[in-house]
Formats: C-alpha cells, structure tokens, sequence
C-alpha cells in the first residue's frame, strides 16, 4: 500500500502544480481587455451564430471555473465572471464551451462516445475502488474465488472511468482547437490577445492530461494487485 500513497500524492502534486498555474494563467489574462470591447456571453452567442447554431441559449452559472456545456438540455453554462467580463480568458472559454456545442451540432464521434459513458461512468466511478479492496479483503480473509470476481468487476469499473478520462482528450483539445480557429479567423481578438487566449487553453486542457494519466497510473496499480498475486 506504502507504493499506491506515493503513487496518488505524487499525481495529487502535479495535479496541484497545473491546477494552480492555470488560475495564475487566468489571473493574468482576464486582466487583458477585449478591443472589440465584447463579454463573454457576447462572444458564445456569435460564435454559435456564426456556426449557424441557433437553438443553444447561453447562461451563467455560479462559481469560478464551472463552465460547461450541457448537451441534454443545449446550454452553454458559463461562469459568472466569464460571462460578464470583457478579457482574453473570458473569450477563450467562452469560445471553448461553443466549441463543444458545435461538435454536438456536428455529431462528432469522440464527443457522442463520451456522453454514451456519462450514465455508466456516474455509476462505476464510485464504486470500482470499494469493490476491488472489498473483493480483495474477502478472498484473502475467506479465501474465496467469488473475492476475486468482485475485485475483477471492480477493476472492469474502473478500467470504464480510466476509458472516459482518455476519450475527454480528444473532445476538450478539439473543443480548444475550434475556438481559437474561430477566435483568429473571424478577427476577434488581436495577436496578443489571441496569444493570451491559447496560452490559457492550453493550461485547461493539460488539467484533462494529468487526470488521464492519474486515472490509468491507478488502474494499472490496482489490476497488478488483482492480478498479479492470482496463479
């Protein structure tokens, strides 16, 4: 168990480390305002326009940080400070939450592979790790075979949520991609802003990285204790 603690504080380090860069990121750009003199909201609303997208409302929502796009119900959710402030990271997230409303529209495939996983995620995610230290406490304590198959479906539940978090990649880095495309050929923000804009995104988006990697490091250490000791 000592090798997992090491293995979770070194990722919750990292994790740490980008999560704390990115504020500091949006820290900084929100402090560089728009030249066109737009919000947040105003930018979501015309990039959806231009995308030709008009059944999508643009809302806030509280917190920092908290946007999103929700597919069920087509809203683009931004924060509060987002959707009211006028800077670089205001406009790159609001563009970025757009770029996954447009890949709805679009029907793209990593992003329908996702939302078919939301509801087996939501339900797995939390269980797999109690299933797999249950499983495995029963096998040892009674040394049952039926220990094993729990630890083993703990492991297929976790190798499910291990799955979510590598198909995200491509969703949110596409998401980013078709935001800043739209930001520089639509002439919404200058070259500096633009720069501000990407830098940002590129933080968001290695927040996803990390949580991948922190995702598969787990599965591999808890399927080696499955299956490792098992003849």
């Amino acid at each position: 168990m000592i090798g997992y603690y090491i293995l979770i504080g070194a990722i919750a380090l990292v994790s740490w480390a980008v999560s704390n860069t990115l504020k500091r990121k949006f820290d900084k750009y929100s402090k560089e305002q728009l030249r066109n003199g737009m919000s947040g909201a105003e930018i979501a609303e015309k990039m959806l326009s231009d995308h030709g997208i008009y059944d999508v409302e643009v809302i806030s929502t509280p917190g920092r940080l908290t946007d999103h796009y929700n597919p069920k119900n087509k809203t683009v959710n931004l924060s509060e400070a987002v959707y009211n402030q006028r800077n670089a990271a205001a406009a790159a997230v609001a563009a970025h939450e757009c770029g996954h409303a447009v890949q709805h529209a679009q029907a793209y495939s990593w992003l329908q592979m996702r939302s078919t996983l939301v509801p087996v995620v939501s339900v797995t995610s939390s269980m797999s790790q109690w299933l797999i230290i249950g499983g495995l406490v029963l096998g040892g304590a009674a040394g049952l075979g039926l220990g094993w198959w729990v630890a083993v479906i703990g492991v297929v539940f976790m190798g499910a949520a291990t799955l979510f978090s590598f198909i995200t990649l491509p969703v949110e880095y596409d998401a980013s991609n078709r935001a800043l495309a739209w930001l520089k050929n639509k002439n919404m923000v200058t070259p500096d802003e633009y720069k501000g804009s990407e830098d940002a995104l590129k933080w968001a988006a290695r927040t996803y990285l990390v949580a991948a990697i922190g995702a598969l490091a787990n599965l591999m250490y808890w399927a080696l204790q499955v299956f490792g000791g098992r003849d």
